[in-house]
């Protein structure tokens, strides 16, 4: 087990090379990039001021480098390259970007003037809550209410549920927070909860007691949101899994055995249906975190990491975009190691490759 988790650590560090290397590469053959941004940004003020093309010189270069930079003093435009770093070769770009993430050393936004770490980490605490909690609770009640269903098959509980089911899994997640905006959140029926931030601003006055309440009353339509359409899709799973394994031979033979269905059912059938579940654990966190965040972030105006992202990348803010990826795909696959370690705690007969069998 220990050589398993020392090669899976090992391996984090080859893959998050070539996932920045591919980033990395598409980002400098990407249209638009921040220099060319702060090109158009001054062609527009340049025109304004009436300098026209007063400076469209062909003596250099570097207006075949970026377009629309003819009107401006080169001098200005070498300037800019050398304010992002684009007055370097890519390979030298490259390795300074990998030796300072190694550190954490994500550099400094090119337009919020703030350090890339300073702004991962006070949008951590938002996209956390969202992700933890919604997670949490799709697993808490998709995995009895699947579980139900399998026992039920067929029963008038099971068929009704499975409409209800089917239903919320074919509804994205931002169409039920428009939903619950329109009927709880002032949009047409009842004003019950807030739609901006997780806290009040008043909230620093609040008791202890109110401080969790003023966050629970924040965060309660965003996370119901996310968690309607994930349940929808852990129950669906969890019963097909229980269903798979209760027509087995090894159940046949427990219940020949005149076993207790209830003993039957947690002790054997439990453990084996619980691994496609595990399995799916963390690409359903990943899912949870990275993309479902994004536009409930943006719906109810919850300034964490998907949105962060996406405002980078929008605004071509490199630092940004590349410190998020890296968080992001570190913490992946460290929950996917996770996942494999789950999986043998919930059935220590599995063994991975490398080690010795029982």
């Amino acid at each position: 087990m220990i050589p398993y988790i020392l090669r899976r650590l090992l391996l984090i560090f080859p893959t998050l090379l070539g996932v920045l290397l591919i980033n990395f590469l598409l980002v400098q053959v990407t249209p638009g990039g921040p220099v060319e941004q702060m090109i158009s940004k001054a062609r527009g003020m340049s025109t304004q001021e009436g300098l026209g093309e007063a400076f469209s010189s062909e003596s250099s270069d570097i207006f075949s480098k970026y377009q629309g930079a003819r009107g401006l003093p080169p001098e200005f435009v070498e300037q800019l390259e050398k304010q992002y770093g684009f007055d370097q070769p890519v390979g030298k770009r490259f390795w300074l970007m990998v030796k300072n993430y190694l550190t954490f050393d994500f550099g400094e936004s090119y337009f919020r003037e703030t350090k890339v770490w300073d702004l991962i980490i006070s949008k951590l605490p938002i996209s956390l809550s969202l992700g933890l909690w919604s997670t949490f609770l799709i697993y808490l009640i998709g995995i009895p209410l699947g579980i139900w269903k399998a026992v039920r098959d067929g029963s008038k509980f099971d068929i009704i549920t499975s409409a209800i089911v089917v239903g919320a899994y074919a509804i994205p997640s931002f169409v039920f927070a428009l939903l619950l905006i329109i009927f709880f959140a002032g949009g047409s029926y009842w004003d019950l909860f807030p739609l901006r931030g997780l806290f009040s601003d008043d909230v620093s006055s609040y008791s202890f007691l109110g401080k969790i309440g003023d966050y629970v009353w924040h965060i309660t339509l965003p996370i119901f949101s996310i968690v309607i359409s994930g349940v929808a899709g852990v129950t669906l799973l969890t019963k097909n899994s229980f269903l798979e394994e209760i027509h087995k031979p090894y159940v046949i033979t427990a219940r020949a055995k005149g076993l207790e269905r209830k003993q039957i059912l947690y002790k054997h059938i439990f453990q084996n249906a619980l691994l496609p579940l595990i399995s799916r654990f963390p690409s359903a966190f990943i899912t949870i975190f990275f993309t479902s965040n994004l536009l409930i972030e943006v719906i109810f105006s919850l300034d964490g990491l998907g949105l962060l992202g996406f405002e980078a990348a929008m605004n071509r803010d490199y630092p940004v975009m590349f410190g998020s990826l890296y968080v992001f795909t570190l913490l992946s696959l460290f929950l996917h190691l996770m996942g494999d370690l789950l999986y043998r705690f919930v059935d220590p007969r599995i063994t991975f490759e490398g080690e010795a069998q029982s």
